[in-house]
C-alpha cells in the first residue's frame, strides 16, 4: 500500500466519531507499524523507519486532538444553550416551576428521609473491623428445650422451633474454650440501666457487660486510655473498671481528657474510667445508639436481677448472655456451627439437668454484621412499607408533573415544528425536553435533600418518649446523597419521557398551521389522561393507608382501659443492691410510701411491680387448690406486686371481697387479689373468695377480685392477672414504678416530690417521670408514626391529585375550544356542556378509584398485623377514600367545565 492510500484510510478513520471513543490510540499505534514495515522494505533501518513513520503520522494525531477538541466545544456550547432556554421558559412560568419543583421536593424529600432511616435500620454495620466475619450466635430447639428461663430475644421459626440468642455463662465460657473454627469468640449483654453517682449527683445510665477479650476481637481502640482486658474479667469483682462512649464523655464530661482515671459510682460501686471509645463505635447491641458505660462481666453482680435466683455468672439455668465470633478466613458457616454445636451439646449436659422430656438446643449462626440488632428486627416491615409509601408518593408526583408537562406541551407544538423546519433532528428536540425535564427534577431534589436533612430526625422523634431520649440517631452521609442524586436523575428522565416522546411525534406541516393549537386530537389526549388515571389511583391507595392506620390509632385511643389513666404522675425507683438487698428494699419502698403520701397536694400513692400499658410482662405458674390441673402450657398467669392503695389509686375496681390493707403485711398470712379475667379461666362457676392457690411452690389465699384492666398494651384483652402485695415479695424488688394521684400538674408536685425522695435518700434519683397517659401514648409510638406520615401522604396525594386533574381538563378545554363553540351554535346549551366536562373528569376518576381499591385490598393483607380494631378491607374507609376522591376530581374539573360551558359560539368558530 502507498504512503497517500494509507494515509487516506487513516484519515478517513480518524473523521469516525466511533474512533473518539478511545479507539484512535490503538489505530494509530497500527498504521505506525505498518507504515514503517513499508519503509524498511524499501531499506531504511528499523529504527529509522518508526522514526519516520512517527513523524508522518503525527500530523494526524494533532488533527485527531483538534476533532475531537471541536466536537467537545460544540456539545457544550449546545449544552449551554439548552440550559440557557430551559431557564428562560421556566422563568415564564413561574406558577408551574414553583408546583414542579415543590412536588418533586416533597416526593424526593420523603423518600430521601425514610431512606435515612432506612439505612440506619437495615444496611448500616458495625464500626468494627471487617464486620461481616462476624456471626452471632444463637439457639434452636423443639418447644420443649431444656432451658426454662432465659433472657433476651426470641422467637419462632415457621416449623415451630424455639430460636433464641442467650446462652448461659457457663456454657460460653467452655464454647470459647473449646473453640477452634472461630478467631475468637467474646460475650456481651446490654442493661438497659442503672444508677450512676458522678461528682454527687445521681443519674441513669446504660451500661454493656462485655468480656475480657471483647475489644481485642472486634480490635477496636480506645481514643483515650486502654480497653478492658481478659485481666479485668478474671473473676467477679475483679475489675472495677469501665469504659465510656464517646458520646457520654462529650454530655458528662465536655471531653476533657482528665477523666481517664476518674471514679464513678455505678450502682453505689467505684469504678474506674480507664478508657473512652472511638466516635461511631456503638458496641454489638446494634448500630443505632451506643451504651454510655462498658464493664467488663466480672461487674455483673453489681447489676444481678432480682429474677436471677443465682450470681449471673455461675448460673447455668439462666440463659442471658449474647456470644459472637468472628470466622477464620476460609472456614465455612455450617463448619463453624458443627464445630461448636458438638461443644454445646456437651456444655449443656455438663452443667444442666437434662430432663427426659426435654432436649437439648442446637447452635445456630446468624449475620452478626449488625450486632444483636433488635431495632432491626423491631423495625424492618414498618420501615418497608414506609418505603413503598414514600415510593407511592414520589410516583404520583412524576405523573403529575408528566401530566402537566404534557398539557404544556400543546403551547410549545408550534415551537418543535419551528425547529424541525429549520434543520434541527429529532433526537436535538428530544436532547432539549430531557434537559429541561432532569433541570426540574434536580431542583426537586436539591430541595428534597434539604427536606430529607433538616427533617431526618422526624421519625426518630415520634419514636422518642417525654421521659427518654430515642434510641436512634439519624446520620446524613454521602451514601444518602448519592441516593437522592440517583432519585433525582430517575425521576428527571421518569416524568420527562412522555413529554419528550410526544414533542418527537410533532408534524411540521401542522405545527405550522394557524388552527394546529385548537385541532381536536384526542388521540394524543389519551396518554394524559392515563397519567390521571394513575394519578388517581396511587392518591386512593395512599388514601386507604391514611384510613386504616388513622382509624387503627383511634380505635387504639378509644379502647376500654379497665382503669383511669387521668392526674397519675409515673416515677421508677431502682435502689442499688449493693445497699438494699432484699428484705431492705421492701422496707426502702415502704418508707418511700409513706413519705410520699405526706406530700401537699398527693391525693394517694401506690406502687407496681410494673407499670400498665408499658409492654412489660410478669407471669408466674398459677394453679387453683384442689380443683384439676391445667396443662403446664395453660396453666399460667400475668402477676404483679403492688401496693395497698393500687386499686382505689388506679380506679380499678373491687367487684368482691376486699383489696390489700394494712393489715396484710411482711409476717401475715399471703394474700392475693385476681381479675375477672382469672376467675373465668381458673373459677367457673366457683366463688373464689377465700380459695387458695399455688405459684412458685407457694401457697396464697384469694381475698378479692377486681375489674379487668389492661396489663401490657391496648391491643390483648385482660389477661388473666393476680395481685400480690409487694410487702409480702420475700425475694424483695430490683424496681417499682411509683403512682402518684394528684390535681396539680406534672411540673408542679415534682419538685416535692423529687425533694420526699432526696429525704430518704440523696442517692436514689426519680427515673422516666412521665405520666399514665404519656406511659400509654409511647405504646402506639408505631401507630402514630403510620398515621402521621401517611396522613402527611395522603394530603399530599389529594393536592397532586387535584393539580393533575385540573391540568388535564384545562388542557382538554383549551384544545377542545372550535369543538365546543360548534356544539353551543348547533344549539347546545351550557349545562349540557358543562355536564360532558364532569363526566369525563368523573370516568377518569372512577377508573382509577376501581384500580386504586382492588391494589389496596391485594396489598392490604401485608399491613394486616398492623391493623386494629378493623380489616385491611374496611368498607367505611375504602368508601370514604373513594368518595372523596371523586369529589376532589369534580371539584377540580369544575373550573375548566365552567369555561367550557362559557365559551363564545363566535369566538370559537372565528379562532378556527
Amino acid at each position: 500500500m502507498s504512503l497517500a492510500s494509507r494515509m487516506a484510510t487513516w484519515w478517513k478513520a480518524v473523521t469516525r466519531q466511533e474512533q473518539l471513543n478511545g479507539e484512535i490510540e490503538d489505530e494509530l499505534a497500527f498504521h505506525i507499524e505498518k507504515y514503517a514495515e513499508d519503509l524498511m522494505r524499501s531499506g531504511l533501518p528499523r529504527e529509522e523507519a518508526f522514526r519516520r513513520a512517527r513523524i508522518d503520522l503525527g500530523g494526524v494525531t494533532v488533527q485527531k486532538e483538534n476533532i475531537r477538541a471541536a466536537w467537545g466545544t460544540r456539545v457544550w456550547d449546545e449544552l449551554r444553550g439548552d440550559l440557557r432556554y430551559a431557564f428562560r421558559v421556566f422563568a415564564k412560568s413561574p406558577a408551574f416551576t414553583a408546583i414542579a419543583i415543590g412536588s418533586l421536593a416533597l416526593g424526593i424529600g420523603a423518600n430521601t428521609t425514610i431512606f435515612t432511616i432506612t439505612k440506619q435500620v437495615l444496611l448500616d454495620k458495625l464500626a468494627v473491623y471487617k464486620p461481616e466475619d462476624l456471626r452471632l450466635f444463637a439457639w434452636t430447639a423443639p418447644k420443649k428445650a431444656v432451658v426454662h428461663h432465659s433472657w433476651g430475644w426470641w422467637d419462632r421459626t415457621p416449623d415451630g422451633k424455639t430460636i433464641c440468642t442467650s446462652f448461659s455463662y457457663p456454657v460460653y465460657q467452655q464454647l470459647r474454650r473449646q473453640n477452634h473454627a472461630f478467631e475468637d469468640v467474646f460475650a456481651f449483654k446490654n442493661f438497659p440501666r442503672l444508677t450512676a453517682t458522678i461528682d454527687n449527683k445521681a443519674e441513669a445510665v446504660t451500661a454493656n457487660f462485655v468480656s475480657g477479650n471483647f475489644y481485642s476481637a472486634l480490635a477496636v481502640k480506645t481514643v483515650l486510655g486502654r480497653g478492658i482486658q481478659d485481666s479485668d474479667d478474671a473473676a467477679p469483682g475483679s475489675g472495677p473498671v469501665a469504659i465510656i462512649s464517646d458520646g457520654f464523655w462529650s454530655r458528662r464530661f465536655g471531653r476533657s481528657p482528665n477523666v481517664i482515671g476518674k471514679t464513678i459510682q455505678l450502682n453505689l460501686t467505684p469504678i474506674t474510667i480507664i478508657g473512652v471509645n472511638p466516635p461511631g463505635f456503638t458496641g454489638t447491641a446494634g448500630v443505632q445508639s451506643s451504651p454510655d458505660v462498658f464493664l467488663p462481666f466480672s461487674m455483673a453482680p453489681i447489676a444481678t436481677p432480682k429474677w436471677s435466683q443465682k450470681p449471673l455468672l455461675t448460673d447455668p439455668d439462666f440463659w442471658w448472655v449474647l456470644v459472637m465470633g468472628r470466622v477464620k478466613p476460609g472456614v465455612s458457616d455450617e463448619t463453624a456451627r458443627a464445630s461448636l454445636d458438638v461443644v454445646l451439646n456437651a456444655a449443656v449436659r455438663s452443667t444442666m439437668t437434662v430432663e427426659k422430656d426435654r432436649s437439648v438446643p442446637r447452635l445456630a449462626l446468624e449475620d452478626g454484621s449488625r450486632g444483636e440488632n433488635n431495632i432491626g428486627r423491631m423495625f424492618a416491615k414498618p420501615v418497608y412499607v414506609l418505603m413503598a409509601l414514600a415510593g407511592f408518593v414520589l410516583l404520583l408526583a412524576c405523573a403529575n408533573l408528566a401530566n402537566l408537562l404534557l398539557a404544556r406541551a400543546s403551547s410549545r407544538q408550534r415551537e418543535m415544528s419551528v425547529r424541525l423546519a429549520l434543520g434541527a433532528g429529532r433526537g436535538r428536540i428530544l436532547r432539549q425536553m430531557f434537559t429541561e425535564s432532569l433541570l426540574l427534577s434536580l431542583a426537586g431534589g436539591a430541595a428534597g435533600l434539604l427536606l430529607g436533612y433538616f427533617g431526618r430526625n422526624a421519625i426518630p422523634r415520634l419514636l422518642s418518649s417525654s421521659w427518654e431520649t430515642t434510641t436512634m440517631n439519624s446520620h446524613f452521609d454521602w451514601k444518602i446523597f448519592g441516593f437522592t442524586a440517583a432519585v433525582s436523575i430517575f425521576t428527571g428522565l421518569l416524568f420527562g419521557l412522555a413529554p419528550a416522546w410526544q414533542a418527537t411525534r410533532t408534524q411540521v406541516s401542522s405545527g405550522l398551521k394557524d388552527n394546529a393549537q385548537s385541532a381536536t386530537q384526542r388521540s394524543r389526549n389519551l396518554t394524559g389522561k392515563t397519567l390521571v388515571v394513575v394519578q388517581v389511583a396511587l392518591s386512593m391507595l395512599l388514601l386507604v393507608g391514611a384510613g386504616l392506620f388513622a382509624r387503627t390509632l383511634m380505635n387504639l385511643n378509644n379502647t376500654h382501659l379497665g382503669f383511669r389513666p387521668d392526674n397519675l404522675v409515673l416515677f421508677d425507683i431502682e435502689p442499688p443492691r449493693t445497699r438494699y438487698s432484699a428484705p431492705k428494699d421492701i422496707a426502702l419502698y415502704r418508707q418511700l410510701e409513706e413519705r410520699l403520701a405526706s406530700v401537699p397536694g398527693v391525693d394517694s400513692v401506690t406502687l407496681s411491680e410494673v407499670p400498665l400499658i408499658a409492654d412489660s410482662v410478669s407471669n408466674s405458674d398459677f394453679a387453683p387448690d384442689g380443683l384439676p390441673q391445667k396443662s403446664k402450657d395453660d396453666a399460667t398467669a400475668n402477676t404483679m406486686a403492688v401496693g395497698q392503695d393500687y386499686f382505689t389509686t388506679m380506679g380499678i375496681p373491687i367487684r368482691a371481697g376486699r383489696g390489700f390493707n394494712e393489715t396484710d403485711t411482711e409476717t401475715s398470712r399471703l394474700v392475693a387479689v385476681v381479675n375477672q379475667q382469672l376467675v373465668k379461666q381458673f373459677f367457673p362457676n366457683i366463688n373464689p373468695i377465700g380459695r387458695t392457690f399455688t405459684t412458685d411452690k407457694i401457697h396464697i389465699e384469694i381475698i378479692g377480685v377486681s375489674g379487668d384492666a389492661r396489663y401490657a398494651n391496648l391491643r390483648d384483652d385482660p389477661p388473666a392477672t393476680f395481685y400480690l402485695s409487694y410487702r409480702q415479695q420475700p425475694k424483695g424488688e430490683q424496681s417499682m414504678t411509683y403512682e402518684v394521684s394528684s390535681q396539680l400538674n406534672e411540673a408542679t408536685i415534682l419538685p416535692s416530690l423529687r425533694s420526699a425522695i432526696a429525704s430518704v435518700d440523696h442517692d436514689l434519683p426519680m427515673l422516666d417521670v412521665r405520666t399514665q397517659n404519656e406511659q400509654i401514648a409511647d405504646t402506639t409510638k408505631q401507630e402514630r408514626i403510620f398515621a402521621s406520615l401517611t396522613s402527611g401522604f395522603g394530603i399530599l396525594a389529594l393536592i397532586l391529585a387535584c393539580i393533575g386533574i385540573y391540568g388535564i381538563m384545562a388542557y382538554a378545554v383549551a384544545r377542545r375550544t372550535n369543538e365546543i363553540g360548534i356544539r353551543m351554535a348547533l344549539g347546545a346549551q351550557s349545562n349540557r356542556v358543562l355536564r360532558m366536562i364532569l363526566r369525563e373528569a368523573s370516568w377518569m376518576a372512577i377508573v382509577g378509584v376501581v384500580i386504586g381499591l382492588g391494589i389496596a385490598v391485594a396489598m392490604g393483607r401485608l399491613i394486616a398485623s398492623m391493623l386494629y380494631g378493623l380489616k385491611p378491607y374496611d368498607p367505611i374507609t375504602l368508601g370514604s377514600a373513594a368518595l372523596l376522591l371523586v369529589i376532589v376530581a369534580l371539584a377540580a374539573s369544575w373550573i375548566p367545565a365552567r369555561r367550557a360551558a362559557s365559551v363564545d359560539p363566535i369566538k370559537a368558530l372565528r379562532h378556527e
